[in-house]
């Protein structure tokens, strides 16, 4: 696996693709392109590049501007000037000041699936006896007061 200082492919500035991209290693995107990125590795685009694109990647880095949503397994790094129009699902997000981002984000973690609650068995007692009902609420008491009337109403 290619470092994060290791570029495998570059899309140049003045570049222009339309299209899917899948890849191994570090891509990094300086011109434009339109379609889908899928890897299980990491892109970065550029401070002058344009990707309109559903992204799914491992680790996503912006400098420049993205539209369309960014699905990271790891991390999405936001590094000014960056412009985000979209929605991002990532465990981990960072970003800069001076990041222009329009969307929604869901931060999700994989979590382990609470345990299951074991029933009692049949013929128990605690099988046979309801759960103990939660105190009543005391209810509200509501006080006459008197009502000053104005000198008017007389």
């Amino acid at each position: 696996m290619a470092g994060m200082n290791e570029v495998n492919a570059l899309l140049g500035r003045g570049s222009e693709f339309e299209g899917k991209l899948s890849f191994e290693g570090t891509v990094r995107i300086d011109g434009r392109f339109i379609g889908e990125i899928h890897s299980e590795d990491t892109l970065i685009v550029g401070e002058n590049a344009l990707v309109t694109a559903e992204i799914r990647v491992k680790n996503v880095i912006v400098y420049g501007e993205v539209i369309g949503n960014i699905y990271s397994g790891t991390c999405v790094e936001l590094h000014a000037p960056a412009r985000v129009k979209g929605n991002i699902a990532t465990p981990n997000l960072q970003a800069d000041k001076g990041v222009m981002f329009d969307g929604n984000v869901k931060m999700h973690v994989e979590e382990p699936e609470p345990p299951a609650q074991v029933a009692a068995p049949t013929g128990t007692p605690e099988a046979a006896a309801p759960a103990p009902a939660a105190p009543a609420a005391p209810a509200a008491q509501v006080q006459n007061v008197p009502v000053a009337q104005s000198p008017e109403a007389n």
